[in-house]
């Protein structure tokens, strides 16, 4: 079945085209910037928040790793072409951060909820089957802006701040294996109509996974452990080097951040690689 990937050159879509290539697959790749063309697969042009105006070749399998809000309001232009199965990510943050302390943060994962809600109620509408991925922290050594940051912080300055002892738990995961657990997804009968909690396959203390970045750098483990009130004010004094940070995220290091994964192992094979990136892959 012919593909259509949209956020191709993301964290996961990137992944995602790879695998289909190397299933033998020629996939449909959507940008909003030109990008250079491969034997392998076929590259669009076009913005999704227009989605009226662009024009594929017939195509039966969607998979979306863009932001989900934008994708509800795309599908009834992308079911012209011929669209049966859809398979698009959110994540596991709008189980546990809609009651977060920080109002910006519940506000964009409102947004995140809501498109969720929209997509398969947009999916129904145009008979589509459906399937929702919900991963944990998501990472991709020197791509993505969370645990790629925390390596990034380490490598400058030697040492990690640690809110508290960081005991709450965690189930980082690959993007690679998300690709890989989209592909499965799609191919299976099971997933029709379902949400799934995709974590990875190690739960771990946030201390501990601050150490294994660590280990990935090839760095002594250095890890400062302070009350939260200090953190929190450390943190104030320099937020403007982390723009996209909260003060949040000190409090949440003692929470415990775990999803059961048991439905997505059953339904499609899930079987996520453990945690221990690398720092020193290159491409």
């Amino acid at each position: 079945m012919q593909s259509l990937v949209l956020g191709a050159t993301g964290l996961v879509g990137r992944h995602i085209v790879n695998h289909l290539v190397a299933a033998g697959e020629h996939p449909f790749a959507l940008s909003r910037s030109a990008h250079t063309a491969t034997r392998d697969s076929r590259w669009f042009t076009g913005d999704l928040e227009d989605a009226g105006t662009l024009s594929f070749p017939p195509f039966q399998t969607l998979y979306c790793t863009v932001h989900c809000p934008l994708l509800a309001g795309a599908l009834p232009s992308l079911a012209r072409f011929g669209l049966k199965r859809v398979v698009f990510f959110t994540s596991t943050s709008i189980l546990t951060k809609l009651s977060s302390a920080d109002a910006q943060e519940r506000k964009q994962v409102q947004i995140l909820a809501d498109g969720e809600k929209e997509a398969i109620a947009a999916c129904e509408t145009h008979g589509l089957a459906w399937t929702v991925l919900r991963p944990t922290i998501i990472y991709d050594e020197g791509r993505d802006p969370s645990i790629s940051r925390l390596a990034r912080l380490i490598a400058r300055f030697g040492f990690f701040p640690l809110a508290g002892f960081g005991n709450g738990l965690r189930q980082p995961v690959h993007a690679e294996d998300l690709a890989i657990g989209a592909l499965q997804t799609a191919a299976s009968e099971a997933t029709i109509n379902k949400a799934y909690n995709v974590p990875g396959s190690e739960i771990i203390t946030y201390r501990e996974m601050v150490g294994r970045i660590f280990d990935g750098l090839g760095k002594p483990r250095r890890i400062i452990p302070m009350p939260l009130f200090l953190w929190r004010a450390a943190f104030h004094m320099a937020r403007r080097a982390f723009p996209n940070a909260n003060a949040e995220m000190g409090a949440r290091m003692s929470k415990n951040l775990v999803f059961d994964a048991s439905a997505a192992v059953r339904d499609f094979g899930w079987n996520p690689r453990p945690f221990h990136p690398r720092f020193d892959r290159t491409e």
